[in-house]
């Protein structure tokens, strides 16, 4: 597709999203798993139940139950192959972030008092990374979350859904002067200013990292990017709905 001064490098608008699905049950031992693809981007994102919880709250008598995170880019899924953390013996920063991000995510939708003693695993591999891997992450875990949250309550192991709301996370940024909507590869490493926005389903703020790449950016980019981001929240939301109504009505 030939770009324009009014699309990108891809074809798309200022405000648009790259092509988004999900699909189920690609990790049949999880209790619920989705491969979620932002554009070229894929994520796996599979939950597991574990009927138990970490040592530091049975030590503290802290009731209910757990949500953690992990998060890894597969060796393949990168132009130059990525060694597993394994190979170096330890967690590089990012992975760190992103997987801390993604429980944070989770948690804040999640009412830990109705999970009961169980502690939901979320894990996040990366198949093809291609930008906005840490906001298809969010996006797709919650779906696995949900799924797998399905089937505690259809085994009567919890009386009702813990989770109080959707959430969903999108990149926005500056590149070329201009604020764009859910960043490809291509864009991204060339911004001034890189954006992840995490929402709930109603709107409201999880959190926002922002920050500027040898650039600052003003007030007024800052609420444009805000509004993009929410835009495209609003767009996965929606997705996120739809795609759980057909998939609950197989359970």
């Amino acid at each position: 597709m030939t770009q324009t001064p009014e699309t990108r490098i891809d074809g798309r608008r200022a405000d648009q999203m790259r092509p988004v699905s999900f699909q189920a049950g690609v990790a049949p031992h999880a209790t619920g798993s989705v491969l979620v693809r932002f554009g070229a981007t894929q994520v796996i994102c599979a939950a597991t139940i574990e009927p138990n919880v970490p040592t530091w709250m049975k030590q503290q008598g802290v009731k209910g139950g757990w949500l953690t995170a992990e998060y890894s880019l597969l060796p393949y899924s990168t132009l130059e192959r990525k060694p597993r953390d394994i190979s170096k013996g330890r967690l590089d920063g990012r992975t760190v972030e992103i997987q801390r991000l993604i429980g944070r995510a989770l948690r804040a939708v999640l009412d830990l008092g109705r999970l009961g003693t169980n502690t939901l695993w979320i894990d996040c591999d990366v198949l093809q990374a291609d930008g906005g891997t840490r906001t298809a992450a969010i996006t797709g875990a919650y779906l696995a979350a949900r799924l797998a949250v399905q089937k505690l309550i259809d085994a009567k192991r919890i009386p009702e859904n813990p989770l109080a709301d959707s959430v969903a996370a999108v990149s926005v940024g500056i590149c070329g002067g201009r604020e764009l909507l859910d960043l490809a590869y291509v864009e991204d490493k060339d911004a001034e200013v890189d954006c992840n926005v995490v929402m709930t389903g109603q709107g409201r703020y999880v959190e926002v990292q922002g920050s500027g790449e040898e650039s600052t950016f003003s007030p007024q980019e800052l609420a444009g990017m805000l509004e993009l981001a929410q835009k495209g929240i609003r767009e996965l939301a929606g997705l996120q709905a739809a795609f759980l109504a057909k998939e609950l009505l197989r359970t």
